[in-house]
């Protein structure tokens, strides 16, 4: 039998480990948690490259108390999280300053269609000071090729410029599985290197979320299964990403205030067929309607769901095979955003009497989703006028249920106007 104070210290010695090691656990959960106090592995400022400073935002802010913030970019923009943290944040900083937030994320929206809805999604909206920008998830998703990519990007950033010498843009890299194969492969994932790229060339903050995310599963600071967990991020994701944005502007916000606005200078161009006048044609100015109708408030009547802004707006649509109609346009780009939808299908067509290889508008995503599609016919052609002949040759994707074919507006980009 153990004596009665031998038993008590037992029992003291078991609850008094225990204690501890529930101390250490805590400890080492809350410094694998963002924003914590504790000693992280990894630090947020060692992902971000300072090519650039936002001395016109903090002009605006501490000076005039009035600034208009963009959030730009698809899905993991639009979606709640690191954007309404970094609100909370800029109105919790400078409550005296008056923050006027537009949130013009599109999921599933990349580089391309980026570069053409500019003018309608944000220059329209009045004038942009501090711009956040990203399309690396979304460019990779939707294997927009490199070359677009990069006169997409270009073009943005140039709008934006052009609009307002003074906008200060944030570029960001975000992360997904690929890109963390790629780094775990020693690459750089194209898409990444783009984005950093042009933020040295135009002189831009960037934040390489994309290699942080990786470099910390690496360390084994949090897992991609159980934590981050999508490409979508979860909630602790999401603050991975806010942590590394507050570290950029927090950095910035200390330094002196300029004595005015200084206007940022636009390099020579890496490319003259840059999207730099990418904006929307609307659909009224097709001609010679043959099986083709101006639909004014279109919207789904089918199973498959409309994505908000592209539904109940006026769409140029047909059904049948051998429907058909022309558009005469002046500029080196054109294209279209169609609605690929469950029935879409095959398209040909010709530009000034040259026939180009046909586009199947059907997406993987388009058996439930008529998912707003931004597609190119040309970008490449000669300074003037031009006509597009578009038909529905009849043919269709082999998941597709029909041949249709909607579309909501035609993209052009005339460096002349």
């Amino acid at each position: 039998m153990i004596p009665k104070r031998t038993t008590f210290r037992y029992i003291f010695s078991v609850l008094f480990g225990l204690l501890i090691g529930s101390f250490q656990v805590g400890n080492a959960l809350k410094a694998q948690q963002p924003g914590s106090t504790h000693q992280e592995l990894l630090k947020s400022e060692d992902y971000i490259g300072r090519y650039g400073n936002l001395s016109n935002t903090l002009y605006r802010i501490k000076k005039e108390r009035n600034i208009n913030v963009v959030f730009y970019g698809g899905s993991i923009t639009h979606n709640p999280g690191w954007r309404d943290q970094v609100m909370d944040y800029l109105q919790k900083q400078f409550p005296e300053t008056r923050f006027n937030f537009l949130n013009a994320g599109i999921p599933s929206l990349g580089s391309l269609p980026h570069a053409f809805r500019i003018h309608h999604d944000v220059l329209s909206k009045g004038r942009a000071d501090l711009v956040f920008l990203e399309s690396a998830v979304n460019d990779s998703g939707n294997g927009t090729p490199p070359l677009t990519q990069r006169r997409a990007l270009e073009g943005i950033i140039r709008q934006l410029t052009a609009h307002n010498p003074y906008t200060d843009i944030v570029m960001m890299a975000f992360v997904d599985p690929d890109k963390i194969k790629a780094y775990n492969a020693g690459q750089v994932p194209a898409e990444v290197g783009l984005h950093e790229a042009l933020a040295k060339k135009f002189m831009l903050p960037f934040i390489n979320l994309a290699r942080e995310v990786r470099d910390r599963i690496n360390a084994g600071e949090f897992t991609w299964e159980r934590d981050f967990k999508n490409l979508h991020p979860s909630p602790f994701g999401q603050n991975i990403y806010f942590r590394s944005i507050q570290q950029l502007l927090s950095r910035a916000f200390d330094q002196s205030v300029p004595e005015k606005l200084l206007a940022h200078d636009l390099p020579k161009k890496t490319d003259p067929l840059v999207y730099a006048k990418g904006t929307y044609l609307d659909i009224s100015k097709a001609a010679n309607l043959k099986g083709f109708e101006l639909i004014s408030n279109w919207k789904p009547t089918d199973s498959a769901h409309g994505r908000a802004g592209f539904v109940n707006i006026p769409v140029l649509s047909a059904r049948e095979p051998g429907a058909s109609f022309t558009l005469d346009f002046t500029g080196n780009a054109i294209g279209f955003a169609v609605l690929a939808g469950p029935d879409v299908g095959i398209v040909s067509y010709t530009i000034d009497g040259k026939a180009y290889p046909e586009m199947d508008l059907y997406t993987p995503w388009s058996k439930k989703l008529h998912l707003p599609w931004y597609l190119l016919f040309a970008d490449d052609l000669k300074l003037g006028p031009h006509q597009l002949k578009l038909t529905l040759n009849g043919t269709q994707n082999k998941s597709s249920a029909g041949t249709a074919c909607r579309i909501a507006y035609f993209l052009l980009n005339d460096p002349a106007n």
